[in-house]
């Protein structure tokens, strides 16, 4: 296959990291805040189910060759969202498990000439296929942790947290956005600004992410704001 095995076992990692702070919710929980600003937990899980699909559809554009973006629109990608946050909790529940049994099934269907083909992401950036279970890994990693289920960044492997400090790194600098600072987390160190940032590497990831506003950091100066990641 053209994904290194590391990647897929940290993607199947993460969906049962999802599935565990989900499992954790009562029904009636479904409705309370979840981190993300805006969103409710449901409106979380929704997500989450609806991207199972936008990135089983990146693998269908390699397979075929026919552009088949994750969604038709920003538009239509919240509507979906809304679509789905307004189903009841069993409803809600049974459609991420078949969404995230799709996007599996085509991962592991997807011939091997396939995952070298280059798709294009909802941020317009081109990459191949073989990105595509790394990007599916970040979003039930993080969206675990939203759900504020007891389920935090320090359940995650130091690799896959530090390489999505790098992901968020890197979006800032694809923009022009990237922040004066230089951060520390155990052995990482990522930046070159003015301002020296550390902490453990959960605490920086939730930073980072916009999880949290730098509780648990030690700072050379003060916190700066960051822009947001995606």
């Amino acid at each position: 296959m053209g994904v290194p095995q590391q990647v897929l076992d940290r993607w199947a990692d993460g969906e049962r990291l999802f599935a565990t702070a989900l499992g954790r919710l009562t029904d009636e929980e479904f409705d309370g805040a979840s981190l993300l600003p805006g969103w409710d937990r449901r409106h979380v899980i929704a997500h989450v189910a609806r991207n199972a699909d936008a990135v089983g559809n990146l693998l269908t554009w390699a397979r075929t060759g026919t552009e088949t973006p994750m969604y038709p629109s920003r538009e239509a990608r919240d509507a979906g969202i809304e679509e789905s946050a307004g189903l009841d909790p069993a409803r809600l529940r049974t459609e991420l498990v078949a969404a995230t049994a799709r996007f599996a099934d085509a991962v592991r269907g997807l011939p091997e000439p396939a995952w070298s083909a280059t798709v294009r992401t909802m941020q317009d950036r081109e990459v191949p296929a073989s990105e595509v279970p790394w990007m599916r890994c970040v979003e039930v990693t993080v969206h675990a942790v939203d759900l504020d289920a007891g389920v935090g960044f320090a359940d995650v492997d130091d690799a896959v947290l530090a390489a999505i400090c790098e992901e968020v790194l890197a979006a800032w600098a694809r923009r022009g956005e990237t922040p004066d600072v230089v951060v520390f987390a155990g052995d990482q160190e990522w930046g070159s600004g003015a301002v020296a940032v550390s902490g453990s590497l959960p605490v920086v990831t939730s930073w980072l992410t916009g999880r949290s506003r730098g509780e648990g950091l030690a700072v050379d100066g003060a916190l700066p704001p960051l822009p947001r990641w995606v």
